[in-house]
């Protein structure tokens, strides 16, 4: 499952962009879903060290539900950074 580029464009957090992005490019060259959202738990935490490794899995879990299993377009629970 695919994000659009417009639907990237919508999200504001940085830090979620790169979640979702780095999400969708891992999937594409073939990683499984498992190893995709542990890439990405790390990336969140390296945006956010002060994030404990179960606040990052929750989150990046709520964000890939949001964008990349039911395509919603509407605002997601988050950090507070830009």
């Amino acid at each position: 499952m695919v994000v659009s580029t417009h639907q990237l464009d919508r999200i504001t957090r940085k830090c979620e962009k790169a979640v979702i992005t780095a999400y969708q490019e891992l999937k594409g060259i073939g990683r499984s879903d498992v190893q995709a959202f542990d890439s990405c738990t790390t990336l969140y935490r390296i945006h956010h060290p002060e994030a404990s490794i179960n606040e990052a899995r929750l989150l990046v879990s709520e964000w890939i539900d949001h964008h990349v299993v039911k395509k919603a377009t509407g605002p997601t629970p988050g950090c507070r950074c830009d």
